[in-house]
């Protein structure tokens, strides 16, 4: 009886008599931990939207015409979508997944590797981050800083010269032929109506750039690496555009044009883009992942899907593990991760 009374009173102690439990040291040192890196990561993403609304690039309208549909009926598809006219109004469209097949870091790092910039299995190691992004749906923030590291010195000492020309000749080999004729039908629709449309993009403003250029559209934000005198240092300035960086990024480029935003419209695929979402009058879900689509049907936005489930894992997952060649994808599947993500892709077909 006694035994039990103890630890009852032991019980009581630890949950505060009410049988909620207190928090202890570790508690509060990982509260703090969360709220440091936080606060770190806001104060980087603003630095970072910052710089790429300076750093953006417009183009002239019409600077050089965009490729053709690949398929002449896909403005079929958006038969009740209506634009007009009017100068305060954009279209601001993320890269990946939303406007192209794929990731763009991916196809730029194929170029690098083609160019002797690093090995196939580094490309490997990024790829399989991608796999692991696509098929939980959840960007993993070891991954995301490792990748930006590894990157970032494998452009130091590279001229912004000798980068922009590979990055030419990654969208004309690599991209273009992936661009989703649904979304591209979708710019043009903008454009024609005398709207800007803007690329808003984790992806390196220079490689933005090209994508922009080459399909015609009004410019480009994306992450901005630092240069001295034409020569890439090796560091960001504040870090990747992602999040509340593209959010940052948007409103100073609409406050130089005189966008009302209100007007504007959003496009993305990830739920990690609801700032850019929802901080325009129009968001539209492209290709959504889960949580996106999710939200986006329980808030009345409207959602478009340019791929199905079976068509998208072969675009998107096969096409990537082979980036890395048989030595990645095997040394992925033989993890205890890799293992779970194969059984799940396997359950896709």
């Amino acid at each position: 009886m006694n035994d039990h009374t103890d630890a009852t009173d032991e019980s009581d102690s630890d949950t505060g008599g009410n049988g909620l439990r207190l928090p202890g040291r570790a508690d509060v040192t990982s509260a703090i931990g969360r709220l440091v890196w936080r606060r770190r990561n806001a104060r980087d993403q603003r630095v970072a939207g910052e710089a790429s609304a300076r750093n953006a690039v417009k183009l002239e309208p019409g600077a050089e015409p965009g490729p053709p549909l690949a398929d002449a009926t896909t403005t079929e598809d958006h038969a009740d979508t209506r634009f007009v006219p009017d100068p305060q109004a954009a279209a601001f469209f993320d890269v990946d997944n939303t406007l192209i097949q794929g990731a763009s870091i991916i196809l730029l790092a194929r170029g690098l590797a083609k160019h002797k910039f690093f090995t196939a299995q580094d490309v490997a190691s990024m790829a399989w981050s991608q796999v692991k992004f696509r098929v939980s749906g959840k960007e993993n923030a070891d991954d995301v800083a490792a990748g930006r590291d590894k990157a970032l010195s494998f452009v130091k000492g590279h001229t912004v010269a000798e980068l922009t020309a590979l990055s030419e000749e990654v969208v004309d080999t690599s991209m273009l032929d992936r661009v989703w004729p649904g979304t591209r039908s979708l710019v043009q629709m903008h454009l024609d109506a005398g709207q800007q449309v803007w690329l808003v993009t984790a992806t390196p403003v220079m490689l933005a750039r090209v994508i922009a250029s080459r399909l015609g559209l009004s410019g480009a934000l994306g992450t901005v690496a630092e240069e001295e005198d034409g020569v890439y240092t090796g560091r960001l300035v504040g870090d990747i555009l992602h999040g509340p960086g593209k959010a940052h990024a948007i409103s100073n480029l609409a406050e130089a044009e005189g966008f009302d935003l209100s007007k504007c419209y959003a496009y993305s695929d990830s739920f990690n883009d609801m700032p850019m979402l929802t901080m325009v009058g129009n968001p539209v879900a492209i290709n959504p992942d889960g949580r996106l689509r999710k939200y986006a049907s329980e808030n009345g936005w409207d959602i478009k899907d340019f791929r199905t489930v079976r068509k998208a894992a072969k675009k998107a997952v096969p096409g990537v593990l082979a980036v890395g060649g048989l030595a990645g994808a095997r040394a992925a599947v033989k993890s205890s991760y890799g293992a779970r993500t194969i059984g799940q892709i396997r359950r896709m077909f």
